[in-house]
C-alpha cells in the first residue's frame, strides 16, 4: 500500500477519533500510535493532515456546507463528514498534492470506509466544493485581488 493513503486513511481513523471523543489532536495522534503501527513518513504525512485538517475545521466546515444542500454536517455520517474535511484541507492547504489526488483518494476512501453510497455522495459534495473553489479563484485572478497570480 503506498505510503500516502495508508496515511490518509491513519488520519481519518484519527480525525473520527476527535470528532466522538472530543480531544486534542496532538493526544488523539499519541493514542493512536500506542495501538498501530506505520512507516514514520506515513506517520509524518498523516499527523501533518489530522494537525492541519482539526486547525483548519471551521473554514472547511463552512466550505463543505456551502456545496452540501440538503444535509447539515451534523447530519452527515462521522466518515462521510471527516473524509470530506480531509480531502476539503489537501485541497486548501496541500502543498504539492494536486486537486485531483486529493478528490480520487476521498472518493475512495468513501468507497472503502463509508456506506454503500458514500463515494458519490463525497464525489458530489467536492465536486461543487472544487468548482466554486476554482471560480472564486479566477474571479479574484480577473480582480487583480492580492493572493491571486496578477498580483
Amino acid at each position: 500500500m503506498r505510503l500516502r493513503r495508508k496515511a490518509r486513511e491513519i488520519a481519518l481513523q484519527v480525525l473520527y477519533q476527535l470528532d466522538v471523543l472530543r480531544i486534542e489532536p496532538r493526544e488523539a495522534i499519541e493514542l493512536f500510535w500506542v495501538h498501530f503501527h506505520a512507516p514514520a513518513e506515513a506517520r509524518e504525512f498523516a499527523s501533518e493532515l489530522v494537525e492541519g485538517t482539526w486547525a483548519h475545521r471551521e473554514e472547511i466546515d463552512q466550505l463543505i456546507s456551502t456545496c452540501s444542500e440538503n444535509w447539515s454536517l451534523e447530519r452527515m455520517a462521522r466518515v462521510d463528514r471527516n473524509i470530506l474535511r480531509l480531502a476539503v484541507y489537501e485541497l486548501l492547504h496541500g502543498q504539492g498534492i494536486p486537486p485531483k489526488v486529493a478528490l480520487n483518494e476521498a472518493i475512495d476512501l468513501g468507497k472503502e470506509f463509508g456506506s454503500e453510497n458514500s463515494g458519490s455522495f463525497i464525489n458530489g459534495i467536492l465536486d461543487a466544493l472544487y468548482s466554486k473553489l476554482r471560480k472564486d479563484h479566477a474571479d479574484q485572478v480577473d480582480n487583480g485581488e492580492p493572493g491571486s497570480a496578477a498580483s
